[in-house]
């Protein structure tokens, strides 16, 4: 433990300190992608907890169930992982996210609690139905990913709990997945929109999607209307077709200097298609 005359910094080797340490206020530290860049030119005067350090929660498990992504587990660990088609899509949103050196330190858990409408990793973990297992001293539950998030930069986290690991279950039938994001170039972006789409296949159709949209509404959404739509369609070439624009009323995006709302739920749409096209080749 560091301290000085303005904050202090705690980095501790088993979870149990880290959650007493919450006790009292810390803001919550793991890559530190987000939060040095947030706080250039100016010292530190919140009290840190650096998570960095506690081995539960690194690494990548299965079990009969499903798979468990630890929270300080980085995009880079992820994408080396050996991992089904189900996880292709949350790769290649990973690859997208900044560069190397963030791919490097970044973490699943950090770009949740992040709570960013344009957060990469949300839609991919979204369409795989994604929960999130919490903790504070004393006490565990698992939430739905729609309920940790709650708008930007909001989250449904209490002061003292930390994110433990990200459960994705294990479909029951073969599933694909994949994501697309449009940025004005191609790396090292925020994204305008992005698209991440899981479909799960018996006999060469659909028997179940997810589809969800991020960075055009305050959190990510899935779009049951379009998921509805696709349940029992052909997987070929004529999947896309079955898109519409209706199918993303639900979303709420804005003016900004990245693009106009309107050109947001054209991409949007476009995004969709298209991610639907690679899927059903």
């Amino acid at each position: 433990m560091y301290t000085n005359d303005m904050a202090a910094y705690l980095r501790p080797h088993r979870l149990d300190e880290a959650l007493n340490a919450l006790a009292r206020p810390h803001t919550v530290l793991a890559g530190g992608t987000d939060f040095y860049p947030a706080r250039v030119g100016r010292a530190i005067t919140e009290d840190v907890l650096d998570v960095g350090a506690i081995a539960e929660l690194r690494g990548i498990s299965a079990d009969a169930g499903g798979w468990r992504l630890g929270a300080t587990t980085t995009w880079n660990e992820l994408v080396e992982a050996d991992l089904p088609p189900l996880f292709d899509g949350l790769k290649q949103a990973a690859r997208e996210i900044g560069g190397r050196q963030i791919q490097n330190a970044g973490t699943l858990a950090g770009n949740l609690c992040n709570a960013s409408p344009a957060a990469d990793g949300v839609p991919c973990l979204l369409a795989l139905g994604a929960e999130i297992d919490v903790a504070s001293h004393g006490s565990r539950r698992r939430v739905p990913l729609r309920r940790l998030i709650t708008g930007v930069r909001r989250t449904s986290l209490a002061a003292d709990e930390l994110v433990l690991a990200i459960r994705v279950p294990r479909p029951r039938h073969e599933a694909r997945s994949g994501f697309l994001k449009l940025g004005a170039r191609r790396y090292l972006v925020i994204s305008i929109a992005m698209v991440a789409a899981t479909l799960e296949v018996v006999d060469g159709r659909v028997a179940s999607a997810a589809i969800a949209v991020g960075a055009c509404s305050p959190v990510a959404e899935r779009l049951p209307a379009l998921e509805a739509a696709l349940a029992g369609a052909t997987i070929d070439s004529r999947l896309p077709d079955l898109v519409e624009p209706a199918h993303l009323a639900s979303l709420a995006p804005i003016d900004d200097m990245r693009g106009s709302a309107a050109y947001r739920l054209d991409a949007a749409l476009v995004l969709i298609r298209r991610v639907l096209a690679r899927l059903a080749t």
